[in-house]
């Protein structure tokens, strides 16, 4: 078993509602189990700043897959959630689920970048991932605790 962790987001939709089934849809999969759910969270939007609010999420998870088997496991979940890649980055959508850490990764390739590169840099990702492994050590980046006291909160608000 490996510990992996998970971001869900969506601001389309019963957002809420699309963050419940995918931890529902994760969890009926044999091969993983959903161990700490995070706080869900209202955040503004980043990037493309012209959308509505996000609501965010994290999961720790113990799985058994290879974190390229996880990964399309979270993007059937986000296909059968209606999600869209017209490959606007950043733009709105009825579920986001990036895979942010596997424990003892490092992949980089065309398809999966472990650890997720931008985790220190996103207030939508610490926050909750601070729920659920405030002293995780983020490989090249610094444990989660310290790097949520360099981001930008304002606006974020537990739900």
């Amino acid at each position: 078993m490996m510990r992996a962790y998970v971001a869900l987001g969506s601001n389309l939709g019963d957002s809420r509602q699309h963050l419940l089934d995918a931890i529902e849809a994760l969890a009926a999969l044999p091969q993983i189990a959903v161990i700490a759910r995070s706080r869900i969270y209202r955040t503004p939007p980043w990037g493309v700043t012209d959308q509505p609010d996000f609501l965010n999420a994290v999961l720790a998870l113990e799985t058994t897959l290879p974190p390229h088997d996880l990964l399309d496991a979270l993007l059937a979940i986000e296909r059968a959630a209606g999600r869209q890649r017209s490959g606007e980055r950043w733009g709105p959508r009825t579920l986001d689920l990036d895979l942010l850490h596997v424990a003892g990764q490092t992949i980089n390739d065309e398809r999966l970048t472990l650890p997720h590169p931008h985790i220190a840099d996103r207030a939508f990702v610490l926050l909750p991932l601070h729920d659920v492994a405030p002293e995780l050590d983020i490989p090249g980046q610094g444990k989660v605790v310290e790097l949520l006291r360099n981001v930008d909160a304002q606006g974020c608000t537990a739900l």
